[in-house]
């Protein structure tokens, strides 16, 4: 049969290596067919392949993220103001104030997680005082990290907490001297009482939460996100939470691969929810675009080990065993993977006991289980991972926590956390992932940048050069290296005969351009299963998705888009426009701000037409 596409005159990096470097790539019912020169590819057409031209430009294998919660993520994108990447306080106050002043009682303005007061030039977070001010009455909930929520007055009358409000465990309601609370509220270490909190905010409609993932997995096609792990969440039931994204899949609408694990949510009924669901749930049982991944990331709550670098290293329960034993062996018996979330060495290494245990019972080969997180993994520990055969699954979480991780453990401490080039050296499955939306950002391309430059997105150097890795194998942690994590070997993450044809091609060479510009990637075309689920520029004729606008009309996806490499861009033409034609940011002929048009998912090379053909006079931008 004749390949239903080709593109050709590309710079394709393939992983495969058989061919690393080729020309072009054929592809047959959304799989890859043939790769080599453009003769050797082009002679394989026939009269119905399309065949397009990429102009020399380079192509990667799509990118994997080997764990984020892009389930509940989807379902609230479109309330979320998002301060990733922006750079100035100035800036993301800016933001703030002009959402604030479209957000519609009874709703919220809340910026959950993927930023970190060191990505600011202040170095700092806003201030109470500063929220109030710019919102006296509309409830603002921010989220830094899983350290501190900061709520205006508004939000703090919303969820209703006032002098008699007890502090949960682990968490404390900060209070003035009258023992009122002030808004600040700490996690200590647990995140428990930031999830709740948040957890009383409005919540979108059925509808608006199809039309929120499909934004959500956009703005992932947009940075060059082609699949996901999903590792569950609080507040995240199964099978409830999983409707929207079920209903997207019966759909045909998914424009990213997720694999799902399922998350227990209540401690103490941990062992309950796992024998429920292996009698209800089999492992893989899905199709290629939705599927269950097996456990976790909570297997039990005794032993989770928060990692609030800000606070000292919490010690799991000593029931921890006994509980994660009665779980582990459920799941080696019905051969469910699972994946454990595990901050600090000394979590993992009482872990492993368990494991070692079960494993004399039930043997774990072939279950494709592993450790996430893993910051401060020893040797004797990644020996003991590898003799199990489990992987360890990193994600850029120092990228964002690095200043306060040298800050509290020393900066010779922060140089192998995670000691991510010594566990490949040793062997260790391991891969790369983001864990975004709440702490780090889902921007695949910051986590790239860490892997390469050993930053934070502050600018501190915690990695020194000789625990760096090098692009290539950067880019392989996020690709072929995934593929184990969701039982998809040799299926995904090469771009070779017989693979899903899920490809990205860069907006500029990842290879070859500048170190600093890595973190500021985005996609020109990405490509699902032989789809084109994004395309701009040149390309954007290219693009099969039909994404309606956002819902609500007062989303701040309308006015600001997601990762600020879309909203810093907007947000400089609007000052530029402004300086240019004194309109102050908004102009009078089609009453919206400069921001808005962009947010309406224009690009700059066409807001200069989209204006001038108002009349407007800023066009002259």
């Amino acid at each position: 049969m004749h390949p239903d596409l080709i593109l050709h005159n590309a710079a394709i990096t393939t992983l495969d290596p058989m061919a690393p470097l080729v020309q072009a790539v054929a592809i047959q019912d959304g799989r890859i067919a043939a790769t080599g020169s453009d003769d050797e590819v082009l002679a394989l057409a026939g009269p119905g392949t399309r065949l397009v031209g990429l102009g020399k430009r380079s192509v990667l294998p799509g990118l994997i993220d080997n764990h984020t919660h892009v389930v509940r993520g989807g379902l609230n994108y479109n309330m979320e103001l998002r301060w990733d990447g922006v750079r100035s306080l100035s800036d993301a106050m800016n933001m703030l104030r002009r959402q604030v002043e479209i957000t519609p009682p009874p709703q919220w303005v809340r910026v959950v997680g993927g930023f970190t007061e060191a990505q600011f030039d202040e170095k700092r977070l806003p201030t109470l005082d500063e929220i109030n001010t710019i919102a006296p009455d509309t409830p603002v909930f921010l989220l830094h990290l899983y350290d501190r929520a900061l709520l205006n007055g508004a939000a703090l009358r919303a969820v209703g907490y006032d002098k008699n409000t007890p502090n949960p465990p682990g968490g404390e309601i900060q209070r003035d001297a009258k023992g009122n609370p002030t808004g600040l509220l700490l996690a200590k270490p647990n995140a428990g009482i930031l999830y709740a909190t948040l957890a009383k905010g409005p919540k979108l409609p059925f509808d608006y939460q199809l039309n929120s993932t499909r934004h959500f997995m956009r703005e992932l096609n947009r940075l060059g996100v082609t699949g996901v792990i999903d590792a569950g969440g609080g507040m995240q039931n199964y099978p409830e939470d999983y409707e929207i994204i079920q209903k997207l899949a019966d759909d045909d609408l998914l424009t990213v691969r997720l694999a799902y694990n399922l998350f227990t949510q209540k401690p103490k009924e941990e062992k309950e929810d796992f024998l429920k669901w292996t009698k209800s749930v089999t492992y893989r049982q899905g199709t290629d675009y939705f599927r269950h991944n097996g456990a976790g990331e909570m297997l039990v709550f005794s032993a989770a080990d928060f990692e609030d670098f800000r606070e000292p290293r919490p010690d799991p329960d000593p029931g921890m065993e006994g509980e994660l034993e009665d779980v582990v062996r459920i799941l080696a018996e019905n051969r469910w993977p699972w994946r454990m979330h595990a901050t600090y060495d000394e979590t993992i290494s009482r872990a492993l006991d368990v494991f070692e245990k079960v494993n004399r019972d039930i043997p774990l080969e072939g279950i494709n289980w592993f450790f996430d997180h893993a910051e401060t993994i020893s040797e004797r520990s990644i020996d003991r991972v590898a003799a199990l055969g489990g992987g360890v699954a990193v994600q850029h979480r120092m990228a964002y926590q690095g200043e306060f991780f040298v800050e509290r453990y020393g900066s010779r401490a922060a140089e192998a956390t995670p000691p991510v080039a010594r566990m490949l050296e040793m062997g260790v499955k391991t891969s790369a992932g983001t864990d975004a939306t709440r702490v780090a950002s889902y921007n695949p391309w910051v986590g790239l940048s860490w892997l390469v430059s050993g930053r934070t997105v502050g600018g501190l150097r915690v990695t020194p050069e000789r625990n760096c890795l090098d692009r290539e194998t950067a880019l392989r942690m996020w690709t072929e290296k995934v593929a184990w994590f969701s039982g998809d070997e040799g299926h995904r993450g090469r771009v070779a005969p017989g693979y899903f044809a899920d490809l990205v091609m860069p907006d500029r060479d990842y290879f070859g351009c500048p170190e600093a510009e890595i973190p500021d990637i985005t996609s020109d075309m990405t490509m699902v299963g032989g789809r084109v689920v994004f395309a701009k520029g040149d390309y954007a004729d290219l693009d099969e998705t039909n994404v309606p606008p956002a819902m609500p009309d007062w989303s701040p996806v309308r006015q600001f888009g997601g990762y600020a490499g879309w909203g810093a861009e907007n947000m400089a033409v609007s000052r530029h426009v402004a300086q240019s034609c004194g309109c102050a940011n908004s102009c009078g002929v089609h009453g919206h701000d400069h921001a808005g048009a962009w947010g309406a998912s224009l690009p700059v090379s066409d807001l200069k037409s989209f204006w001038g053909a108002l009349g407007c006079a800023c066009w002259a931008v």
